[in-house]
């Protein structure tokens, strides 16, 4: 089983975020430039992961931009968190960062 949470963010851009939650978390995000997501951050935990993605992906050329999640429209970026089991440690530091909210628990 896999443990997933889903946050967003109003307030911060994608390298605020990653800057934030380095902080909390002591990680290091790498950059990723994708064609289907667009460029996104991505850090191991010990046990799990967390990515931060932009939520408008850039369409090509001329076309408009694509949501990673259209479920959440109005948050431009998003905070994925997947752990093999529940992580409260992880989700309490992440609950102190102002502007981050969460918006999704699935288990798959």
């Amino acid at each position: 089983m896999t443990d997933h949470h889903t946050y967003g963010t109003l307030t911060h851009t994608a390298g605020e975020l990653v800057g934030a939650i380095s902080d909390r978390l002591g990680l290091s995000f790498r950059t990723h430039d994708s064609d289907y997501r667009g460029v996104y951050h991505l850090a191991h935990l010990p046990d799990g992961r967390i990515e931060i993605q932009p939520n408008p992906i850039p369409g090509d050329d001329d076309e408009p931009d694509d949501l990673y999640d259209p479920q959440y429209p109005t948050f431009q970026v998003l905070l994925l968190l997947s752990t093999p089991t529940s992580n409260p440690a992880v989700r309490a530091r992440l609950s102190t960062i102002e502007g981050l909210v969460h918006l999704k628990h699935e288990t798959t």
